[in-house]
């Protein structure tokens, strides 16, 4: 099932045609990998499905997005749509404050104030990011004490803290340490029961092991999706081929 509807979406920075006729159905409660060589669009494509592109100047945008049936650029106010669909960024950005009020920003601004209920959501957020059992000591630390994978740990249990049901992921591992990659390989298995994840990715290896869906993008098109498994092993176009076996990109 459908949770993200894309219809001849088309990006452009000034006069360069970043996105082309882009048509995508992003499926429900699965990993879906955007790959594809540097600029081809598919970060771009990423900051498209919650908006972020409205911070960029000079930006056009035509076609379709839609999230649960309604158009994201004209039936959502932007706060209402970023709380459902959040995204987590290629370098850990903590906010300047401890562990505990990283977390329970979001929960703030959105009007939660109940010490009691806050404790319970950053509880709650955290231990949905495999990092409550590191932290759980040390919450009124700042959160620049702790270390590049943890701190991406929490910048997605900041995500999470919201309840968003759409998690985007620029890159999110490839700031880090194989260690600290695999951490999170594991977190997005176990995040996919409750959310929907899109990852960009220029490890082919990670795509393969984690997404269920697999999208490559090429010059602003998408010239293949589909299961990850038929991508990497059956890919209907010669180019798809060439990228995953290393001949180019």
């Amino acid at each position: 099932m459908s949770i993200i509807e894309v219809n001849n979406l088309n990006l452009y920075y000034g006069n360069s045609h970043a996105l082309k006729s882009i048509e995508i159905n992003i499926e429900k409660n699965a990993v879906t990998a955007l790959i594809g060589p540097s600029g081809c669009g598919k970060s771009t494509f990423l900051r498209t499905l919650n908006r972020m592109n409205d911070l960029i100047e000079n930006v056009k945008i035509s076609g379709e997005v839609f999230y649960e049936s309604r158009d994201v650029y004209k039936q959502y106010d932007i706060m209402e749509l970023r709380k459902k669909i959040g995204m987590v960024f290629q370098k850990p950005n903590p906010f300047p404050m401890s562990i505990y009020d990283n977390i329970a920003y979001g929960p703030r601004i959105h009007g939660i104030r109940q010490k009691s209920v806050l404790d319970e959501i950053v509880e709650k957020s955290l231990k949905g990011s495999a990092l409550w059992d590191e932290v759980k000591d040390r919450l009124k630390d700042s959160a620049y004490g702790l270390s590049g994978g943890q701190q991406q740990r929490l910048c997605i249990s900041r995500v999470l803290a919201v309840e968003p049901e759409v998690l985007l992921m620029d890159e999110p591992t490839s700031a880090l340490d194989p260690i600290a990659t695999s951490k999170i390989e594991e977190l997005m298995d176990s995040l996919k029961e409750k959310y929907t994840v899109v990852i960009v990715t220029h490890n082919m290896q990670q795509a393969g092991r984690i997404s269920d869906y697999t999208v490559f993008f090429l010059n602003g098109e998408i010239i293949e999706f589909g299961k990850t498994q038929d991508v990497f092993y059956k890919p209907r176009d010669k180019r798809t081929e060439d990228y995953i076996t290393g001949r180019f990109g």
